[in-house]
């Protein structure tokens, strides 16, 4: 697979090749896949802790009573309970507004049904259902963990994107990043790493950079 070493020659060469922009680009790895059948149900949909974050990803929690309070307390994004939950089920076009506003969802198990009647249909298709966090459970810990996640996701598709950071970041930070994805994606894969056929990085605007010989032949 591609090393840490050559990511970090792409991702530089990714910001030389983009102009300055007046907003913060993101930093974002294509994969490209080979020898998969996807008309055989073939799909990811991971949740993929990043070792190295400059801004946190956005998490609602769905909670009420003691849960709530906690995450309340531990500055989750946003807390709602199952009086809000109620009144999305009545307006589509402000349950798309609010679903869209936040990366992850966690739910209080005993609120889970809830979501799922209200809820479900919008959140599902999206990849955004909240994951389910047990009674007593640290919520401090799941909100840590999430805020430096990322989505990853490919359904009957031969490729994927996501976002590994932003060109703020470190070269190296930002390629281990990428690595830790990779490692990732490729336990997913019916054969691994000979699955992955090419390894591509852009920034927002900028033209994408592919895995070429010459940077494989740089680290040899």
């Amino acid at each position: 697979m591609i090393n840490e070493a050559q990511l970090a020659d792409m991702i530089k060469a990714a910001k030389e090749a983009t102009k300055t922009r007046k907003f913060k680009q993101s930093i974002e790895m294509i994969v490209v896949f080979k020898d998969i059948d996807v008309k055989k149900g073939f799909a990811l949909n991971e949740v993929v802790q990043l070792p190295k974050t400059s801004s946190p990803a956005t998490v609602c929690v769905m909670a009420t009573g003691d849960m709530g309070q906690k995450a309340k307390q531990a500055k989750a994004d946003a807390v709602i309970g199952t009086s809000e939950l109620d009144k999305f089920a009545t307006n589509k076009r402000e349950s798309r507004k609010f679903i869209n506003k936040y990366d992850f969802f966690l739910a209080d198990t005993q609120v889970m049904p809830v979501v799922g009647k209200t809820l479900g249909q919008l959140l599902g298709p999206r990849g955004k259902m909240p994951t389910p966090v047990p009674f007593n459970a640290p919520i401090e810990s799941f909100l840590q963990r999430f805020r430096s996640s990322i989505k990853v996701r490919a359904r009957a598709t031969l490729g994927m994107s996501c976002k590994i950071g932003d060109e703020s970041m470190d070269d190296k930070d930002l390629a281990i990043n990428a690595h830790a994805v990779l490692n990732a994606v490729e336990k997913k894969l019916p054969n691994g790493e000979k699955n992955i056929k090419r390894v591509m990085i852009k920034t927002t605007m900028g033209k994408v950079i592919k895995q070429v010989e010459e940077v494989k032949k740089k680290h040899a």
